[in-house]
């Protein structure tokens, strides 16, 4: 089982692929959506990682897939541009998923 992440920020890209989580960046609602089913048909990927912007781009595509499917596991995330969210969000929300300290 493979995690995968899919983000407009190059940013939360490489910070997760120095915690080993391959991805992609996209920056268009259609390139978003082929990624994500991309990512669906995959069979190795168990868990795939949204930003929360792009979730809510492709919100008819994810909520589906949240609620139905059973691979793969589809986790909104933050990024740095999220709003409402302490400045460390991410730092913790990785320390706390996966057990890395940066």
């Amino acid at each position: 089982m493979k995690y995968f992440v899919i983000t407009d920020s190059t940013d939360t890209q490489v910070g997760l692929r120095l915690a080993g989580i391959e991805g992609k960046v996209v920056r268009e609602a259609e390139a978003a959506r082929q990624a994500i089913e991309s990512a669906a048909a995959d069979p190795e990927i168990g868990v795939l990682l949204i930003t929360e912007h792009l979730a809510q781009v492709c919100a008819d595509l994810i909520a589906p897939m949240k609620l139905s499917a059973h691979r793969p596991l589809v986790l909104e995330i933050p990024d740095r541009h999220s709003v409402g969210r302490a400045s460390d969000s991410i730092t913790r929300y990785i320390q706390e998923a996966i057990g890395v300290k940066l």
